[in-house]
């Protein structure tokens, strides 16, 4: 990555504004696309950003993956592989600057470079650059060799992971109140661009205020709020509180930009959350990786397409085959720099099926494989013993797993296609496209033929109960369901669900029920607590006994980050359904 080029000069020589004037000049932005850990790179964001019209384009704003703020101001290599804003140019030679301080005196010897990927101002932008830092000096000089080539810089307040606890940065900063003012006020004073921070919930409203004006004080232009609390993460997740977000839009003043971030599973949550909060824009993580076209408005019944579908309930929306398809174009056209392979139109019922049965043979030499000791010599599709430092290209497998897991968890032939596939071997994931479309082709016959019962399978009933829940926060669920129970995640599937070819959710347990199908387990000291209630309940303590058991299962959870013993498994080839762990984003 260059650090000095024409285009990045203008763009930080223009006057810097704050705030909501800062907000509007960006076009106030309604739509975000989340800072993801190595997933909101270039390829995903373009990705995003294609399914969405000129007029939507222009409300969408997007954040790179979160970087760490001391390895890309010290580490080239790993700003390079991570960030890659330029590319030298074709016309000249020589090896790009990364630091304007290290570049020769002489304006002849430094070496061109033009715009490349990332922040690229033809088809980048807005975009914001996250850091997560606990220096205010290795954060400033990380941010301005970034800030050429964004609109803002984030600092990251979010993270709850256990590395970020023991780097002593993102969500483990909020007991540090100065520290977290002098990141945020040393890049507001001396950054040439704005700085925004994104934050998570405290255990109460009042302390969530406190936190945000901190923030605010300290010089952060946005503020996003994440309505989940440090420990909510893997099968602890559970619901974001948009309760919280409302009062801090009741309590803040009123130019304050609020991003709400939290519970968007579909299109349609996003106006539900903007209604809810009061927030001026929603941000989306995991709800964009299951589905990039998220934000945009779906087509109206007749104007459908070949990407779009749309079943005979009604419901509908994008087939994973063209997801996955625009995915690898944006790879070829941009990121490879030639144009994507010629691909016969996406099929729909009606068109001539010749096809299907002369890709069977190639479906059985892929599932086969080469084998494991030539793939490994060669390299996949990456060159003999050559690292693919791409941030792009390495992003490619995972993005696909999390597109892909309904339709995988059916197809498992393909998941393990896919899982055979080199990082950056773009020939064998073509291959798996290959066969995606063809699976899917099968399924839009056979759904055709039976009149939609191919896909009907049994529904898990709700658990209808009274809830004990205030009114208030029930609103920030589906209230317009009869049958939802804000501690049952049925109802969510329920109205999420859609055939195995469409992009959809992936929808986790909620803690209590993670806990009782065995998704988490109780760590040894819970257990020895649960212990010592029972031989109390047993030697006639029967008031102790049941004041513990009416204080309710989410006195008995497990904390996380292992403080007790939580586990929390990732998916593996007997559990296909399971909702992943990885923190995506803070």
């Amino acid at each position: 990555m260059a650090s000095s080029t024409t285009d990045g000069e203008s763009a930080t020589a223009r006057a810097k504004l704050h705030g909501r004037a800062f907000y509007e000049s960006i076009g106030s932005p309604k739509f975000v696309l989340a800072p993801m850990v190595d997933q909101s790179e270039f390829a995903w964001r373009m990705l995003t950003r294609s399914f969405m019209t000129p007029a939507e384009n222009s409300k969408l704003l997007a954040y790179t993956p979160m970087f760490h703020a001391r390895l890309f101001e010290e580490a080239p290599k790993y700003r390079s592989s991570h960030f890659e804003a330029t590319k030298p140019d074709p016309s000249t030679s020589g090896a790009v600057v990364s630091n304007p301080a290290s570049a020769p005196t002489n304006s002849d010897q430094i070496p061109q470079t033009v715009p490349f990927l990332d922040g690229n101002p033809m088809f980048d932008r807005p975009l914001f650059v996250q850091f997560c830092a606990n220096d205010p000096e290795h954060l400033l000089a990380a941010a301005k060799l970034a800030a050429p080539y964004c609109d803002a810089v984030d600092l990251n307040l979010g993270c709850p992971q256990g590395i970020a606890r023991k780097g002593h940065y993102g969500a483990f900063l909020q007991e540090d109140q100065e520290l977290v003012f002098k990141l945020i006020n040393n890049l507001h004073k001396n950054l040439p661009i704005p700085v925004t921070a994104k934050i998570r919930i405290l255990e109460t409203k009042e302390d969530t205020l406190a936190y945000a004006k901190n923030v605010l004080a300290a010089g952060a232009s946005i503020i996003t709020v994440h309505g989940r609390r440090r420990e909510q993460k893997g099968h602890l997740t559970g619901v974001a509180d948009w309760e919280y977000l409302r009062y801090l839009r009741e309590n803040l003043p009123k130019e304050t930009v609020i991003f709400a971030n939290g519970n968007i599973l579909q299109h349609g949550d996003i106006e539900r959350c903007l209604e809810a909060t009061g927030a001026d824009a929603v941000m989306s993580a995991e709800g964009n990786l299951s589905d990039p076209a998220i934000f945009a408005e779906p087509p109206p019944p007749g104007q459908e397409g070949r990407e779009y579908w749309r079943g005979k309930d009604g419901k509908g929306g994008y087939r994973v085959d063209a997801v996955f398809r625009r995915y690898m174009d944006i790879i070829h056209k941009y990121v490879l720099q030639h144009e994507p392979p010629a691909r016969r139109p996406l099929f729909i019922v009606g068109d001539d099926e010749t096809w299907l049965a002369e890709g069977k043979a190639q479906d059985a030499e892929q599932e086969e494989g080469p084998a494991r000791k030539k793939r490994k010599k060669d390299g996949g599709g990456g060159g003999k013993n050559e690292k693919c430092t791409s941030p792009n290209l390495v992003a490619i497998r995972p993005h696909l797993f999390h597109l892909l897991r309904h339709f995988i968890s059916k197809h498992t032939d393909v998941r393990d296609a896919l899982a055979r596939c080199h990082i950056a071997d773009v020939p064998a994931v073509e291959k798996v496209l290959d066969m995606v479309e063809r699976r899917i082709a099968e399924g839009l016959i056979e759904y055709e033929r039976t009149g939609g019962k191919s896909i009907e399978e049994p529904e898990p009933e709700p658990k209808v109960r009274e809830s004990t829940a205030p009114a208030e926060a029930l609103k920030t669920e589906s209230a317009e369901d009869a049958d939802f129970d804000p501690e049952s995640s049925v109802a969510t599937v329920k109205k999420c669900k859609r055939p195995w070819w469409i992009a959809q959710p992936i929808i986790r347990p909620l803690p209590k029920e993670a806990l009782a199908n065995g998704s988490i387990s109780l760590g040894k000291k819970e257990k020895k607590k649960q212990g010592l209630a029972a031989k109390a309940a047993a030697e006639g303590d029967v008031n102790e006994a049941s004041e513990k058991e009416n204080k309710g299962l989410e006195e008995e959870l497990p904390k996380p980050d292992g403080v007790a013993g939580i586990k929390e498994p990732t998916m593996d080839s007997k559990r296909p359904t399971l909702a992943a762990d990885e923190l995506v984003c803070g």
